[in-house]
Parts: structure tokens; sequence; C-alpha cells
């Protein structure tokens, strides 16, 4: 009978969700959705000292905004629960107890300071079975002594037995098959007295097997644990429900070498997290893609493609078309560089597609931030503005700086501009003009333009530097879209209002302050 496909993502709350976890996500989402499967989130709250407040609803929010649905999870709920790792501690507690009485496991009484000088005597000093019987544990002290110091309260770990002169074999989905000798492997601490509390690699193990997980998707930095999990698989009896394991590349800095790391976003000016962070500890603000202007479908569009490609040229997906395509055959093996400017390619194809209430609702944010008194505006009048603009904007905050004449009338004038195509005849020129639109019976409508070119044309003036000095004068430089939709869009009140407002401003030697 063919197995379940279950997922996880099992992300820890210390901290904001970084964009390469995002990654892992979606990966663990687009690959259930394409098989009919579950997607479980777990949060892996077992680190105690390093827990912060906020994360774990910060990631929830994160997901939503994305499009990545939770089957299984704290908020949602499931069969396989509780699916905060700090509410399984008796879960846990029953499995440690279980590998302690195989011999698969064993106490060590060993203080930071014992363990730091042990390091400082061995070079490369790791606990193992060259040097675990020098260490002061329940495998080197009489069992009396072990009683004695538990009784005690003395603080304690369990550590699992790692024995030399193995080949441990992982089964990777995008690696192969890759073979480690246990003989480099420690015998990692799974189980910390102090807290109660299961280490990552218990954890784990134990939550995949009685969540019913079937692939583990996560990051090519877990693949040295993959032999420990082998091993812990095979201590309790659970090869035949082993998953499969599926190690991702590493999203890599822009520039040079190495893991994308926050700084990079700080220096290049790029978010590294879905949503914006503010730190509780530090009080630091980081920007997020979200407020930074981002679609949610231009993110995942742009993060599937980072280590991943459907096998031909095709970029511009869908979330469906993604789940349709996925595939790990597909998956490099290689890490990613972070191309943070294609991300911005994408999102400005996805803003060309917004209908236009969507870019109404994109919008809207950008004009709040600038001041802007939403009430005196339709909501009609601000999509026809988006429309007009959209097609030089990359992200929804690009929609200003290239709008914001639309809001409020300028109070400077561009003097490259002003000096190129302002002369002495132009107020007496732009005056005409105006009387011009005096005998149009519709400003608004298309009669505008040709009666304005018309008159152009028979009065021999200079096209360009007369149409270009009617744009300083409306908008403050010569940029914008087509000068008859602002006139359209502006109305005739506030278009004669802003020429002869530039009119008395600018003078030949420039624009008078």
């Amino acid at each position: 009978m063919e197995r379940e496909v279950r997922v996880r993502f099992a992300p820890s709350p210390t901290g904001p969700l970084h964009i390469g976890g995002v990654r892992t996500a979606l990966y663990n989402y687009l690959f259930a959705r394409q098989n009919g499967g579950k997607m479980i989130l777990r949060i892996e709250d077992t680190d105690s000292q390093r827990f912060v407040p906020g994360a774990e609803e910060y990631i929830n929010e994160a997901l939503a905004w994305l499009g990545i649905g939770i089957d299984e999870g704290v908020r949602e709920g499931g069969p396989y629960g509780p699916y905060k790792q700090s509410e399984r501690r008796d879960i846990y507690r029953e499995h440690v107890r279980q590998l302690l009485d195989q011999g698969r496991a064993y106490i060590a009484f060993d203080t930071p300071q014992e363990l730091e000088a042990a390091r400082a005597a061995t070079p490369n000093f790791q606990y193992d079975a060259s040097t675990r019987m020098g260490m002061r544990n329940s495998l080197s002290m009489p069992r009396e002594e072990v009683d004695r110091l538990i009784a005690e309260g003395t603080p304690y770990v369990v550590r699992f037995l790692i024995e030399p002169g193995r080949n441990v074999e992982v089964n990777d989905l995008i690696r192969g098959r890759v073979v480690i000798k246990s003989d480099i492997l420690d015998d990692k601490v799974l189980y910390k007295s102090a807290d109660d509390l299961p280490t990552y690699h218990l954890a784990n193990i134990v939550d995949d097997h009685l969540m019913r997980v079937s692939h583990v998707i996560r990051g090519e930095e877990w693949l040295p644990s993959a032999p420990l999990h082998v091993l812990l698989y095979e201590a309790f009896g659970w090869q035949d429900t082993m998953p499969q394991f599926v190690h991702l590349p590493l999203l890599l800095k822009p520039d040079g070498k190495g893991k994308l790391s926050k700084r990079d976003g700080d220096r290049l000016g790029f978010p590294v997290f879905p949503l914006l962070w503010h730190d509780p500890k530090s009080g630091e603000t980081s920007s997020g893609y979200r407020e930074s202007g981002y679609l949610p479908q231009a993110v995942v569009n742009f993060l599937a493609l980072l280590g991943w490609n459907p096998g031909d040229d095709t970029e511009i997906m869908s979330m469906d078309e993604l789940i349709r395509k996925f595939s790990f055959d597909h998956c490099s093996k290689s890490g990613a560089k972070f191309a943070y400017e294609k991300g911005k390619w994408f999102n400005h194809n996805y803003l060309q597609t917004l209908s236009e209430a969507e870019l109404v609702a994109a919008f809207k944010p950008v004009l709040e931030a600038h001041g802007v008194d939403l009430s005196k505006y339709s909501d009609e009048y601000i999509g026809q503005v988006a429309e007009l603009v959209k097609g030089r904007a990359n992200l929804a905050a690009d929609l200003w700086d290239q709008a914001n004449f639309f809001f409020e009338a300028p109070d400077s004038y561009d003097p490259k501009a002003v000096k190129k195509r302002w002369s002495p005849d132009t107020p007496a020129q732009l005056e005409e003009m105006i009387s011009i639109f005096d005998t149009v019976p519709d400003f608004c409508g298309p009669e505008l333009e040709p009666a304005v070119l018309g008159w152009i044309a028979d009065k021999g003036y200079h096209l360009g530097n007369l149409m270009n000095a009617f744009r300083l004068t409306v908008v403050g430089a010569c940029r914008g879209p087509h000068m008859f939709d602002i006139t359209r869009l502006l109305g005739k009140d506030e278009i004669v209002k802003r020429m002869r407002q530039g009119i008395e401003r600018i003078s030949c030697d420039g624009p008078t302050v």
C-alpha cells in the first residue's frame, strides 16, 4: 500500500522567519499539494533560552500572507497533536527512557567547565567511543554514584551511544545515496534534565514518526544530522517508517561566497524576512517583503525558482502551476545565489496583471504613508492613476514616485528642464493654451488633445518645448504618463491652477523660491 504523503515545516520561534525558511516551507507545500498530501506546521520550541515572544505568531502570519496553507498545526489542530514540542514532554521522556533501557543511550554529568577542559586538552575533541570512558557518565561511573547524583538533583544530559565502525547510509531525493562512517559522529545530546526537554535530534525523530511524516524536506545545513537520525530510527525499530530525506540547496549571498544573511540584505538594500519584524529584545526593526510593496504571488514565484526549475524556460507561474510542475528531479544540488533584483522583476510582472481593485488595495497604504487624505479621492480615481503609471513600477511603493503629482501640486520645478524648455515667450504661450481650453466643450474628453496640438501647429510654436513647459507646470518635471491622460484625471480647474502657479514661479533664470 502506497504511503500517504505527509510533510512538515518545523521552525523554531527564535526570531523572524528567514527567507530561506520560507523557501523550505514553500517546497514542502508544493510537494504535499502535488501529491494530495498533508502539510504540517510544527513549532520546535525546545530551546527555551532562545525563545522570542511574537515569533510563533509571525511565522503563522507570514505563511498565511504567502498562501502556504497548513493542514495540521498549533492553530489548525489535527489527529497527531500537540504540534508544539514544549507540550510533548511526556512523550519525549518515554522515548528517552526506552533508549536508556535498551542501552542505546547513557546519562552524562559532565559540567560545561569539564567539557571545555577536555576540548582544551584534546585537539578536535568530540564525545565519542574514544573519549566517553574518560568522562563523567553512566558508562564510566558506578551505578550507585549515578543513582545518587540523580537523586540529589545533579543536572545531567542523555547522550546517544554511537558505535564506531559502521557505514551509515542516507538516501536523499536530491543528492542520491550518501554514506557516512559512524566514526566521525559524536554522541549527541538527546535530552537535558535542566529544562526537562529534548534536543532537536530526539524531538524531531519522535515527532516525525508519531506524526506519520513521509518526507523530511529541509535545508542542506541539516544534512550532517541525517546519519544520526537514521541511527535513531534504527534504535527505536522504526526502519519501516523512516521518511524519505530531501536536503535543499542553500540560498547564497548575491555577491561573493557563503550563506545568505540579514547583513547581506542590510548591505545591499533588500529584505531577508517575509514581513516587517520588530525585535522585542533589541528594539531593532527589520524590513519585510510585504511592507516593501512586494506581492505574495511574486515572492512565491521568485523563491520557487531559487534552486529549482520547471524543466523549461517558463518563469512566471501561479501557485497552481508551481504545484503541477514541481519535482525534486529539477532541484539543484549546489547553492542558489539570491538574485534579489530578479525578485523586483517578478514583482513588476505581477503588478501589471492586478485588477484595478487589487491595484487600489496595494496603492492605498502607500498613499497613506505619504500623508494623503484618502477621503478626498475615490477608489476609481486611485485605480485610474495606478493604471497609468504601473508600467514604470516594480513595487507598490514605486507607484508614489511615479504618481505623486496626481495627489499634490508641485512646489518646485526641475531646474535642468526649466533651463532647457522654458523661454521668455513661454508664459504668454501657456496663457494662450489656457484660452484654448475654454473652446473645448469637454475638457476631460478626447477633443482636448487635437484642439491643443492643432493650435500649436497653427501658431508655429515649438511642440516639444511648449508641451514640456506645460508638463513642468503641472508635474514639476518632464516625467509622467501621456500629458492628456494627466489632464483628463486632474480636471480643468486643477490644471489651470497649476499652470498659473508655474507661470508665476518659473523664470528664465530657473525656479523661484
